[in-house]
């Protein structure tokens, strides 16, 4: 098993890490351009364990999972992030392995929950005690979980990630809930001291990961505001065109659905207006 500085460098999949006390880490071998490295599942605690993230229904991952498990103790608890198809369909593989229960936000149609944690919900095993956050907007789902004791740190799923920015798809997507999402994390007292991330690796200084993944998002929302103002009249692929020019054309298609959460946004605080504002194919206007 290696340790840190392995914590902060990119996964390798099948790599076993300890990222930090009575925390490992094994990724997935399902890297993309919306996965990065690959899927991260944690094992957190000495003897009854905590699966953070499964991932998806990938035998050789869910078989290396339960080893890992099993060589500590026993896994008493998969908990998922969200309901997307990288975090949440191998729980019930790796439950049937284990005999773990499986905790979750909501039934979905990638996982069904034998017990649901709600905001606020403290989720205790062994020497594990894990307090679950709601953090929507990346998914209406979304759950972060943070240890209390004896570090602060947070498990991300997808609401932070290593390597990137996050995307936040409509209509499940939601941009001033993530928003809000982030300001309630940067309010947690005491701080958030490091950010566990569903993809990528330990990030050390969570404050600082937290305020500039906020200042990114406010940037681009006053970059898509300004291009529709000077166009006047744009669909979303045009916004794109204008806005991301930093970022290959190749993750075109896949920003335009966070500049779409941007105008639903912009919608409901009076700013734009679209004839058919459900539809990622709609033209889009200034208001005033």
């Amino acid at each position: 098993m290696s340790l840190a500085p392995r914590a902060f460098e990119v996964p390798v999949p099948g790599e076993l890490v300890e990222v930090a006390p009575r925390v490992l880490r094994l990724t997935a071998p399902n890297p993309s351009i919306m996965t990065g490295p690959g899927t991260n599942t944690y094992l957190v605690g000495e003897h009854d364990l905590v699966a953070i993230d499964p991932g998806p229904v990938d035998e050789g991952h869910l078989d290396a999972v339960a080893a890992a498990a099993a060589e500590r103790g026993r896994l008493r608890a998969v908990l998922v992030t969200h309901h997307h198809a990288d975090h949440a369909p191998g729980a019930r593989g790796l439950a049937e392995r284990t005999g773990a229960e499986v905790l979750g936000y909501e039934e979905r149609e990638t996982y069904s929950p034998d017990r649901l944690v709600r905001e606020g919900d403290l989720v205790e095993v062994g020497d594990v005690a894990l307090r679950a956050v709601h953090t929507p907007g990346h998914a209406s789902d979304h759950l972060c979980f943070l240890t209390e004791t004896p570090d602060r740190l947070l498990f991300s799923g997808d609401h932070v990630m290593g390597g990137s920015t996050v995307v936040i798809a409509p209509p499940d997507g939601d941009m001033a809930a993530y928003l809000d999402s982030l300001d309630r994390l940067l309010g947690e007292r005491p701080p958030i001291e490091r950010i566990v991330p569903g993809h990528g690796p330990l990030m050390p200084d969570a404050r600082a990961v937290l305020i500039g993944y906020r200042a990114h998002r406010l940037a681009r929302e006053a970059a898509v505001l300004a291009a529709l103002a000077r166009r006047n009249r744009a669909s979303v692929e045009e916004l794109v065109a204008d806005v991301y020019t930093d970022v290959p054309e190749a993750l075109h298609p896949v920003a335009r659905y966070s500049v779409w959460a941007h105008l639903l946004k912009f919608r409901d605080e009076g700013l734009a207006t679209s004839a058919a504002p459900d539809r990622l194919e709609a033209t889009w206007e200034p208001v005033g």
